[in-house]
């Protein structure tokens, strides 16, 4: 007869789609660890491409809105702002942070469609945006399973415990296993 306490099936949301023992969820890897180390390489990537773009603004003997189109200035100025308050958000690894690069990641395809030439790369940066948000969402998807997963073994776990207990009268209840 199986043991009821240690899994029951009717608290798992992901039974259909689990594979194996459910008590090895502690074996499982650390997803959070995995995004929080992602966020923090693109997090450095984002601040250098933030500084690149004071660059520009810095470089110039002239106002950037003399030297250029209006609305690449104003690209310039955008980026360069937004993209440190990004890189800072995900490398202090904040729902904001995540959330405004991805803004940042999503306007940075925009622009490279509507402004063709504005940023180095091009098309190609198109695609490393695409499969960097893929990433991010992948490696969120699965820190979320992974924090559901261990707060469902911590539930088992402490009613194992609570079963295993000996009541204070000092009696087992008849069908409690003996020891």
């Amino acid at each position: 007869m199986a043991d009821r306490t240690i899994y029951d099936d009717g608290e798992d949301p992901y039974r259909p789609i689990r594979i194996g023992d459910p008590a090895s969820v502690t074996d499982a890897p650390k997803w959070g660890v995995l995004l929080l180390r992602f966020m923090r390489i693109v997090a450095l990537f984002w601040v250098i491409q933030g500084l690149l773009h004071w660059r520009i603004v810095m470089a110039t003997n002239q106002s950037i809105f003399d030297v250029m189109p209006r609305n690449a200035a104003f690209a310039i100025i955008f980026f360069a702002v937004l993209d440190l308050v990004a890189g800072v958000g995900l490398w202090l690894a904040t729902p904001w942070g995540g959330v405004l690069w991805l803004l940042i990641a999503s306007a940075q395809i925009f622009v490279t469609l509507s402004i063709p030439g504005f940023f180095v790369g091009g098309y190609l940066l198109i695609g490393v945006n695409a499969f960097l948000i893929m990433i991010y969402f992948a490696l969120t998807f699965e820190a979320g399973r992974d924090d559901d997963a261990q707060r469902l073994y911590e539930k088992r776990r402490q009613r194992k415990a609570e079963n295993e207990a000996e009541p204070k009268n000092g009696r087992r209840p008849p069908w409690a296993p003996k020891k």
